[in-house]
């Protein structure tokens, strides 16, 4: 007989498959890596420097997939309402595509993801819930607010990527695209603006993932 999960239990594994880079059992099949049409030529032609610094840079990227996935489900969590709830887990599903599309091209460049990542899982969720517990409309305003600096952060990657990794562009051009989408529906769904303050705390906190992530 298959035992009933806890919130707990779910949260716990929901944990686990964004720590390991990987989609939950019951999650969507991922879309295709934006990169397989880009691999054969992209990898071959970058330097040993190229290729520590394309890494680098997808590292951070990684590292703030694993947030997003602790921000939604921080947020799901404690929704008040189903609609809020169900809203937050289908963007959930497509961050995670994000993340498999990270870790892929990690392992393409021969590099891991940061060995912080339960740290920023822990302090995301946190963030995330505290965001929940304010209310929905601060919910939805907390994801537009973090989808309009992910675009921001991704215009500068694109710019900083090797212009030879065709790869790696084409996986942050895609995720920019959704992480718009994200925001935009977050928006039209009741999200209002967060006082300056907040915002100015969320990019503080993003500059030192993103800065230590490249590195660890």
């Amino acid at each position: 007989m298959t035992r009933r999960l806890s919130p707990l239990d779910q949260l716990l594994a929901r944990a686990g498959d964004a720590l390991a880079g990987r989609s939950a059992p019951d999650a969507p099949a991922p879309r295709p890596s934006p990169a397989l049409s880009q691999e054969g030529e992209a990898s071959a032609t970058l330097t040993a420097p190229e290729r520590h610094h394309a890494a680098g840079l997808m590292r951070v990227n990684h590292a703030g997939e694993v947030a997003a996935q602790a921000l939604y489900h921080g947020q799901s969590m404690l929704a008040r309402t189903p609609e809020i709830r169900r809203h937050l887990l289908h963007a959930a599903a497509e961050e995670r595509d994000h993340l498999e599309w990270c870790a892929q091209r990690l392992q393409q460049l021969g590099e891991g993801p940061s060995r912080l990542q339960p740290v920023w899982y822990g302090a995301s969720f946190a963030m995330g819930a505290l965001a929940a517990v304010v209310g929905d409309r601060w919910s939805l305003g907390f994801v537009e607010e973090t989808e309009k600096q992910v675009v921001q952060h991704l215009n500068g990657h694109l710019q900083k990527l090797p212009k030879t990794d065709h790869a790696s562009r084409a996986i942050l051009e895609q995720m920019r695209i959704d992480e718009a989408r994200h925001g935009a529906e977050a928006r039209a769904a009741g999200g209002v603006d967060l006082p300056l303050p907040v915002r100015l705390a969320m990019r503080g906190v993003a500059r030192v993932m993103t800065r230590t992530a490249y590195w660890f």
